[in-house]
């Protein structure tokens, strides 16, 4: 018979296609869970994955037993979480999937403060900028920088995610600061769009066609290139509000309405949300939103 662990490994090793992957996601070595495969195949007397050079994927036998090992791993998930959420203290492990620039900036002192008062609460904080899938991956929540919460997702707001743009004195002093949006076309941008910001004016969105002299998803990135004075970039507000107060940076086109998003903390509908991920949500929203009901 299966154990629970070799079902683990199994479910993880189809869900992610190959070993490497499935042991990083495992915190193991691929050694190890090569093995214990090998050896389930062994025990049940039949193959459950065809191995090729680049990719793993089940027999018919193995999708059978992937569907059932799912079932069956869910169901003690539920059933521990249904415990675990009658209890009066909180306990047991939290997955959180969280921006890498956010976790840096903004999180960790919330985080740090949740965990002093849950001392039996444990953390597992994958800070990275991919998009994971919550279900397959196991994540009990993600909080995500965006103006537009996904369909079939609860999104409860944390925080304003207001639009700043920015420059750094020295760059003014070169090239003077832009007199409306417009104007960004004879300077050199930092941004992590394509060729393109948006604006509003009397309630109607302008997008405004931009040189971008650098182009990153990392926020951090485009932060430190504009205080080096390299050009004016766009950011949610958290990434620059230290460099704006102590002068690096100097915020520019204030009074044009901003392209505006939040920073929400979200879980499936259909998911099953623990007392641990809800008790977060709440510690983070009045952290950030000390009114917030």
């Amino acid at each position: 018979m299966a154990s629970l662990e070799e079902m683990h490994f199994f479910v993880e090793v189809v869900k992610h296609g190959n070993f490497t992957s499935a042991a990083h996601a495992l915190g193991i070595s691929k050694q190890l869970v090569s093995r214990r495969i090998i050896a389930l195949e062994a025990r049940l007397g039949v193959r459950l994955l065809l191995r090729t050079t680049r990719k793993l994927s089940p027999t018919e036998t193995g999708k059978v037993f992937f569907q059932r090992a799912q079932q069956i791993l869910q169901a003690i998930h539920d059933a521990e979480l249904e415990i675990s959420n009658r209890s009066d203290e909180l306990r047991g492990l939290l997955k959180i999937s969280v921006p890498l620039s956010y976790a840096n900036l903004r999180l960790a002192p919330a985080l740090t403060a949740f965990m002093q008062q849950h001392p039996l609460v444990d953390i597992w904080l994958d800070a990275d900028n991919r998009h994971v899938d919550m279900i397959s991956e196991g994540y009990d929540m993600v909080i995500r920088v965006t103006d537009q919460p996904e369909e079939g997702m609860v999104a409860r707001k944390l925080e304003d995610a207001a639009m700043c743009y920015c420059c750094s004195p020295d760059y003014i002093a070169r090239y003077g600061a832009p007199a409306s949006p417009q104007a960004l076309s004879k300077h050199a941008c930092l941004t992590h769009r394509a060729s393109e910001w948006l604006f509003t004016d009397n309630d109607q969105i302008h997008r405004i066609p931009i040189q971008a002299r650098l182009k990153s998803n990392h926020g951090e990135v485009l932060r430190d290139a504009a205080v080096a004075g390299l050009g004016i970039t766009g950011l949610p507000a958290f990434y620059v509000l230290d460099d704006l107060q102590h002068g690096r940076l100097v915020e520019v086109l204030a009074e044009y309405g901003m392209q505006q998003a939040g920073i929400y903390a979200m879980y499936p509908y259909h998911k099953q949300v623990s007392a641990n991920a809800l008790a977060l949500i709440d510690h983070l929203r009045h952290w950030f939103q000390p009114t917030a009901a």
